[in-house]
């Protein structure tokens, strides 16, 4: 089991309405993804837990709240974002980033996320365990597990 877990945001532990425009922390109706409070409970109790996020407008505090709202942020033990990063989720460095501020070494951090772009791809260059959430029509790289529900991470 990892250390860390790293999560992206937007569907994979919230759900993004794509009718929802500005920032989601202000959204009229916000919801948590089937069963990830059940998942982060349960991963929470021997791993960090951080967010890994390419919110472009977003600050820290402003994603901390969107979680806040679903009952999330009990779980979290931090955010990581273009506003406190400097990086663009896509690129290896975000995650290397990361890695140096959480202190454990990128074979004890694994990204769960659902885009193989922004989550898998540069993820698994810097060197982390990558699990692919929902995309079950793509090749994947080597030693990255695909799940289709959050709730398969606990073992």
């Amino acid at each position: 089991m990892s250390k860390v877990y790293l999560f992206d945001w937007g569907n994979t532990l919230m759900v993004d309405f794509p009718v929802q425009k500005g920032k989601m922390y202000l959204w009229p109706h916000v919801e948590a993804v089937e069963g990830a409070e059940e998942t982060l409970k349960y991963l929470s109790q021997s791993s960090a837990i951080y967010i890994a996020t390419s919110a472009q407008d977003s600050s820290e505090s402003e994603i901390q709240q969107a979680f806040q709202r679903v009952g999330l942020d009990t779980y979290i033990s931090g955010y990581f974002c273009k506003a406190n990063l400097g990086l663009e989720k896509q690129d290896p460095e975000f995650y290397r980033a990361i890695i140096n501020s959480v202190g454990q070494p990128a074979s004890d951090v694994t990204m769960v996320g659902d885009s193989l772009e922004k989550d898998i791809y540069p993820a698994k260059a810097a060197g982390l365990n990558t699990v692919l959430l929902h995309n079950q029509n793509t090749a994947l790289p080597e030693a990255t597990l695909r799940i289709e529900y959050l709730r398969e991470l606990i073992k």
